[in-house]
């Protein structure tokens, strides 16, 4: 488990008192015509900041890299017009040097620059002394601690007004998702960072328009604190990322029609009803706990007696009996069957790395007592 980070960071509230944050913008700043007919509509639904890519990182090339430095001096100046401070993404400190001079307003590391401790340095060195707002995106792979480690270097550079940008995880396996969301882990990071500011980004977990409403609801659901939606004037002929922005009139819409839930309430009987209901969770995780414990000294027993025979600790059948006998009795009563299989397989992988340092030690001993 990870250490708590210790960040020296404003409070959420120096970015906004009250509802979520909200960056709206388009995939890249393509021209001052598409960025205007983007912004001025957008301007009526009063995002905090809009976004515009202006280097643009591909996976190949030849692909739109963005128009690059040659864009920020137009879209500070339409975003300026309209009143929309300015979010550009940096992978460099040389882009950061740019960003700034022209008067972008905050600042965003993308993904692919997380995953690089090396870039993620240069941008803080060159960040040494700034007071912009800052926002980090989680790394392309699923790696909280990659992702913490960006965090600590632009708080370290002096960033207090520092923030994380959830935008979903790749990965080889089927998915409706162009970015697996995989909940779990920004929500570890609101364990770790409780009072850092942490947004979603529906657009890239989602990599398709019609999934971005659902996508938002979720992470409001989750508590997060703000989004990050692309919006463009013509999705379906942006140069960039086209299947996943939706127009400002369909940001509208999905804005009102969010359902905008409260971590808390004062209802008296509300809040005793689920101090109860958290009681009694409580009782089952106690009573869980010792169910598990009694379980791994029964693994152990089963190692001890593999060691002591020269039996294999992996037992393919029993394995799969196992697998197949729990799926059908969690059927019986309800049971994701996902659920359960992540929860045999975290047992099972327990059980393994058990009986293997017990079979090392074994051999430890043995070379310790032939010598």
């Amino acid at each position: 488990m990870l250490m708590k980070p210790q960040l020296d960071l404003v409070p959420k509230a120096a970015w906004k008192a009250h509802g979520p944050l909200l960056i709206a913008g388009p995939c890249s700043a393509e021209t001052p015509a598409q960025f205007r007919a983007t912004l001025t509509p957008l301007a009526e639904l009063k995002p905090d900041f809009v976004r515009a890519g202006i280097w643009k990182p591909r996976t190949r090339p030849n692909s739109f890299e963005g128009v690059g430095v040659d864009a920020l001096a137009w879209s500070v100046e339409i975003s300026r017009e309209l009143g929309l401070p300015l979010a550009v993404e940096v992978a460099s400190g040389k882009h950061v040097e740019a960003a700034l001079k022209a008067g972008v307003s905050l600042l965003w590391v993308g993904a692919r620059t997380t995953v690089n401790p090396f870039m993620v340095q240069d941008i803080a060195d060159a960040v040494q002394g700034v007071n912009n707002p800052m926002l980090v995106k989680n790394p392309v792979n699923p790696d909280l601690e990659l992702w913490i480690g960006a965090i600590e270097r632009l708080n370290k550079a002096g960033i207090r007004k520092l923030g994380a940008i959830h935008r979903g995880f790749s990965g080889y396996e089927k998915s409706i998702f162009r970015n697996h969301p995989n909940w779990e882990i920004p929500i570890e990071l609101k364990r770790l960072l409780p009072d850092m500011l942490l947004i979603a980004d529906p657009s890239h977990i989602s990599g398709n328009r019609l999934l971005v409403p659902e996508t938002a609801q979720v992470a409001l659901d989750l508590d997060f604190d703000g989004l990050m939606i692309e919006t463009h004037c013509d999705p379906e002929n942006a140069w960039s990322d086209a299947r996943q922005q939706i127009t400002p009139a369909s940001l509208g819409e999905l804005l009102q029609n969010l359902i905008y839930r409260r971590p808390q309430t004062d209802d008296v009987v509300f809040n005793a009803r689920l101090e109860a209901l958290r009681r009694d969770i409580d009782g089952v995780d106690a009573a869980l706990l010792d169910l598990l414990a009694k379980r791994l000294a029964l693994t152990s027993e089963v190692g001890a007696v593999k060691k002591d025979n020269d039996i294999t600790i992996l037992q393919p059948e029993r394995w799969a009996e196992i697998v197949e006998s729990r799926l059908q009795k969690s059927g019986s009563l309800g049971m994701d069957p996902t659920f359960v299989t992540r929860l045999l397989q975290l047992l099972h992988q327990e059980s393994i790395n058990t009986q293997v340092k017990m079979f090392q030690e074994a051999r430890l001993n043995a070379s310790k007592t032939a010598e």
